[in-house]
């Protein structure tokens, strides 16, 4: 396969607990500021400890090692913590962990899966063996539907009756690792009535193309996570429009990440769009742009 759909991700690593390493996108992340004094938010989530000043902007910030589980750090090791600042979902959040370690240079081929014996519970997106030592790659999207339940809300988009007919005459594909995503994506098409198919990779999103393209009933849209474990959204895509025997079905790739980069490169690869996550109204009327398309 050309290695135009390839794309090295830098990782940013850290500890919360003891030794342990964690890691997350470096595209995620605006800042890493030292601690500072945070202004207390009443009536909050038990591991929002405050908000910081972020380029005159208040910005919550969570303990992170609080929000998955671990102990909550105390006053004498935040003094010592540091805080990144990331951009997700549109929203800026900060993360206190205890210690920032490095940056690293990987490819998404590279991890893998967790575990199913996890549960559907862990915050953990996939795995990576670095010499040895096993760094476990966050998922801050489920991090936030803890803190923030209210974010899972399903949110009402009215479409007219031609439209959600429109949307139901479609064979739909989702695609994503994390489950808070598939959830958000599913609820939006289970409050219209809206058949489709879901997986939770990129290999097994390339064998339902493949098998519904042979049953003579193709996927007319796809939409997909960028990054992934094993077969990540660019490569998905440069899979599916670089084989010309397979109907090219409209594919819609969104990311948690606010860059202009991994969206150029979505085009780049051959996405018809490309969307910062999760917005239910842009999701569906970018899926009625791609049905247009296909008459």
């Amino acid at each position: 396969m050309s290695s135009k759909a390839k794309q090295s991700q830098k990782l940013l690593l850290f500890c919360l607990f003891g030794s342990r390493l964690f890691g997350i996108g470096t595209l995620k992340i605006r800042e890493i500021l030292p601690y500072q004094r945070l202004t207390k938010l009443p009536h909050s989530h038990h591991a929002v400890i405050g908000t910081a000043t972020f380029r005159n902007s208040a910005v919550p910030v969570i303990d992170m090692a609080a929000a998955v589980g671990y102990p909550a750090l105390s006053k004498d090791e935040r003094d010592k913590a540091s805080i990144i600042v990331t951009d997700i979902q549109r929203k800026e959040i900060g993360f206190l962990v205890r210690s920032v370690q490095q940056i690293i240079e990987t490819n998404w081929k590279s991890v893998m899966p967790p575990p199913k014996a996890l549960g559907s519970n862990a915050f953990i997106t996939g795995l990576l063996d670095m010499d040895g030592d096993i760094i476990q790659l966050l998922d801050v999207e489920l991090l936030l539907a803890k803190v923030y339940p209210e974010s899972l809300d399903a949110q009402n988009v009215a479409l007219s009756d031609v439209q959600s007919e429109t949307l139901k005459s479609l064979n739909i594909l989702l695609v994503d690792d994390s489950q808070v995503a598939r959830k958000q994506l599913c609820d939006v098409l289970d409050s219209k009535d809206i058949t489709y198919h879901v997986t939770s990779n990129g290999d097994d999103a390339l064998q339902v193309l493949l098998s519904q393209d042979e049953r003579g009933t193709p996927i007319d849209i796809l939409v997909s996570d960028i990054e992934m474990p094993g077969l990540d959204g660019y490569e998905l895509t440069f899979n599916v429009r670089d084989n010309s025997a397979l109907k090219q079905p409209y594919i819609i790739l969104h990311t948690s990440l606010n860059s202009e980069m991994s969206l150029s490169y979505a085009n780049q690869v051959g996405a018809n769009e490309a969307l910062t996550k999760f917005d239910a109204e842009e999701l569906l009327q970018t899926m009625l742009k791609g049905a247009a398309q296909a008459d």
